[in-house]
Order: structure tokens, then sequence, then C-alpha cells
């Protein structure tokens, strides 16, 4: 149920991005609509959450949205990068995710999540 990836990229101990690859086959278009299938926003917290606990926050768990922005929609077939910063003191993961357009990037969605142990 996880997207493709292509590439990550460790900036510092508290930032990564991962550049990944919407195949059209992923379950998460199914029925989510037939007429353009379009990444449900639970999808797109979900793969934050898996990469933040593997990556950056081990041992942390998700405890509430702080705010979350869906601004534009991902289809089958988008490249896209998730960027995730950690800060631990505060316990917040902010994510964004970023749709390819050639070398032009365009914010899809981006958040708050705050994290527990």
């Amino acid at each position: 149920m996880k997207p493709r990836e292509i590439e990550r990229h460790q900036t510092s101990p508290e930032q990564i991005s991962v550049v990944l690859y919407l195949d059209p086959e992923l379950f998460w278009f199914q029925g989510h609509f037939n007429v353009q299938p379009l990444l449900p926003g639970v999808a797109q917290l979900d793969w934050v959450m898996h990469y933040a606990s593997e990556l950056l926050a081990p041992g942390f768990h998700f405890h509430s949205i702080q705010n979350v922005k869906f601004q534009s929609p991902l289809v089958p077939g988008n490249t896209l990068t998730l960027t995730l910063i950690w800060q631990e003191e505060k316990q917040t993961l902010t994510f964004c995710y970023q749709r390819h357009d050639g070398e032009a990037r365009h914010t899809a969605s981006s958040g708050k999540i705050r994290l527990c142990r």
C-alpha cells in the first residue's frame, strides 16, 4: 500500500526528503474516484507517519493533527517529494508533499502533526 520510493535525501538528523512515484495500480486509487482517481488524504497521512516513525522519530506515535491543508490533487502517475521535519523538543512533525512538474515543484499538501511516546 506504499508508493514506490525512488530516492531519499537526509539533510540533517531532523529532516528528510523522500521522492515517491504514485503507481496507478496502488490500492488507494481503487474506487477513489472512478472518473478521476485521487490519492486520499488519509493515505498521505499514513505515509507521513510511516516515514517519520521509521526514519526520524522512532518510538513516537501519532497524537493529533495540528493543521493540514490539501491544496492540489495527487493522481496516478505523479512523482512527488515528501519532506519531513521533526522537532523533538516540541514533539511536532511538519510535512509537505510537492508534486513534480518537470523541474518545477507544486505543493500538494502540508501540515503539522503532534507525536507522543
